[in-house]
């Protein structure tokens, strides 16, 4: 809005479809990047490290209004490929998203959206191109408290795959 760029922190968002691939952010209409997404009709999904845990709070309890969180944070940000939203350079996988419902929830509206883009850092892909979201030291955020991703527990169907299958996918009983 008005050429401002702003990070804010989403604890509620989720995809929501395959084709076309679709996601939601819910945001309260008081936070300051409220009326900047609902004017351009755009935003970023930027999955951060664990190690920016720090400053992923802080983007999320003040205000960009009287606050350049980017600044404070020493995060960097470059123009999203296809929608000119800020991608944090640091976020190994950024989704670029285009509003296309919006549903009033009450506390919160939620803004539902097509993936336009996705930019992701090569050391997260496998040779075979396969996303490798278990190599990005993820960041978590579940009932006001950050946790750390990272071990893989199971992949779809494992609850009914044979034992031999399992320790070939490499899965642990």
């Amino acid at each position: 809005m008005n050429g401002q760029n702003n990070a804010l922190t989403i604890g509620w968002t989720g995809i929501l479809n395959t084709d076309p691939p679709k996601t939601y952010i819910s945001v309260r209409p008081e936070r300051h990047s409220y009326e900047m997404i609902k004017q351009s009709r755009e935003f970023t999904i930027n999955l951060m490290p664990s190690r920016y845990a720090k400053a992923v709070d802080f983007c999320g309890v003040k205000s960009g209004k009287d606050t350049n969180k980017f600044k404070e944070c020493g995060l960097h940000y470059e123009k999203g490929v296809k929608n000119g939203c800020p991608m944090v350079s640091e976020s190994p996988l950024t989704l670029e998203c285009k509003i296309t419902d919006e549903v009033e929830l009450g506390t919160h509206t939620m803004f539902i959206a097509d993936i336009v883009s996705c930019n992701v850092e090569e050391e997260i892909l496998s040779s075979s191109g396969k996303l490798r979201l278990d190599k990005a030291d993820l960041l978590a955020y579940c009932h006001g408290e950050y946790f750390k991703l990272g071990e893989k527990l199971g992949s779809f169907g494992f609850s009914v795959m044979k034992p031999k299958t399992m320790r070939k996918k490499g899965i642990k009983r």
